[in-house]
């Protein structure tokens, strides 16, 4: 059996309602929103997004982020069973639940999809607690991990996102969803999912709250909310919070991040949503502005020791590419440099070994400015001299600042 009951929350927090929304150029109804470029971070319209608000269920962002990290780092697996705890059976019976039972067990991976998917609080407490042993103490790891992500405005309070007193801004989230997407792009398989079965008897099967999957197209109920190159990620509502969303859409070699709060339906933050996807594939492009393998003016070599040479050639690792509006023609300087400490510089060195990075920086029309970082890399390999070499190359240094000395005596 799959239920949906909707969160009214704690209760100690007043209702979101549209007396806190935020006028904006694109006439949405909400408090805050933001949409970036998923690669870069490049933001690309934003409104109010440094104010902390309840973010209800998208908090499970963080817990299903965690989990990842623990499957990476192999202190959990797919396919390992989980014992459901005395504290997720009794989780509270105000929201998406997938009905636990103490005792039970399930994989990792399907309490994962019924959390991703579902939004099942239970299934979510079940996870905390295999992690670390009890919400609260999962709690405390999602706060530090909120710490080392630099998310300065999150603050949890649980797993779930059923407390109104969780707190994060648009920014914040924005910024987690990317590193999700960044570290674990297989997130995504999981976010997409449309419908799953959690157990063999269930006469019904769990139903992704994310009605603006591409793949809604052909869904007669939900087609009208389905948009071309989304994927992911996560709904929430509780009443403090109004209605919230993080989504992802993906069309050719651009992907975007969006996150809204506080909109007035759950059809709204879908449509809401899409006005923001539309003004950016409407007025934006990608734009590549430097070649990867290209020469830095200034850096065209780098001193190296012990080589065979004095210097190896470098270029960038990467292209630098910058979203700007279509018709645009992006100008960019180097802002800085920075090379690898001087004993890092050492022979033999291999072509494609890092040698430091380079920073550009562009403006905007607005005047705005966006930075892209790459790394400096040598483009061919320095092996290491012989003994004699290097030794006669340290006499002549020897006299040469021996000569210099006495120079500048006169």
């Amino acid at each position: 059996m799959w239920l949906v009951i909707l969160s009214l929350g704690s209760g100690a927090a007043a209702a979101a309602g549209k007396e806190d929304w935020v006028e904006n150029s694109l006439g949405m109804e909400l408090s805050s929103a933001i949409l970036i470029d998923a690669d870069s971070g490049q933001v690309i319209y934003e409104v109010n997004a440094d104010t902390p608000r309840p973010p209800a269920s998208m908090t499970k962002l963080m817990t299903e982020y965690i989990v990842l990290e623990e499957i990476t780092n192999k202190r959990l697996t797919w396919d390992q069973v989980v014992t459901v705890s005395e504290e997720a059976a009794n989780t509270p019976a105000d929201g998406s639940q997938i009905y636990l039972a103490q005792g039970d067990q399930h994989t990792v991976k399907d309490l994962y999809i019924a959390m991703a998917v579902g939004s099942a609080n239970d299934a979510t407490i079940a996870l905390a607690s295999q992690i670390s042993g009890g919400e609260q103490s999962f709690v405390a790891k999602m706060n530090e991990t909120a710490k080392e992500l630099g998310l300065t405005t999150a603050h949890f309070t649980s797993a779930t996102g059923l407390l109104d007193t969780t707190l994060i801004s648009a920014r914040d989230m924005a910024k987690l969803a990317q590193t999700i997407l960044k570290k674990h792009p297989d997130f995504l398989d999981y976010s997409k999912i449309q419908e799953y079965k959690f157990r063999e008897r269930d006469t019904a099967t769990m139903k992704n709250y994310n009605w603006m999957l591409e793949t809604n197209k052909s869904n007669t109920y939900l087609r009208a909310y389905a948009y071309e190159g989304v994927d992911g990620m996560k709904t929430g509502y509780i009443s403090a919070a109004g209605y919230t969303f993080t989504g992802t859409v993906k069309r050719g070699d651009t992907r975007y991040i969006s996150v809204v709060m506080n909109t007035k339906s759950k059809e709204a933050r879908f449509f809401e949503t899409a006005k923001m996807y539309d003004y950016a594939f409407n007025n934006f492009e990608k734009k590549s502005v430097l070649p990867a393998k290209s020469v830095v003016e200034t850096l065209e070599s780098v001193k190296i020791k012990k080589g065979v040479e004095k210097t190896v050639p470098a270029v960038t690792e990467s292209d630098i590419t910058f979203t700007v509006k279509k018709g645009a023609e992006p100008k960019i300087e180097l802002k800085e440099s920075n090379l690898l400490k001087e004993e890092e510089l050492v022979a033999p060195i291999t072509a494609g070994q890092k040698l430091g990075t380079v920073t550009y920086e562009y403006t905007d029309a607005e005047g705005n400015k966006v930075d892209r970082t790459v790394n400096l890399i040598a483009s061919e390999d320095v092996e290491k001299g012989g003994w004699l070499r290097l030794m006669f190359r340290a006499i002549g240094q020897f006299f040469v600042g021996l000569f210099n000395d006495i120079v500048n005596l006169f």
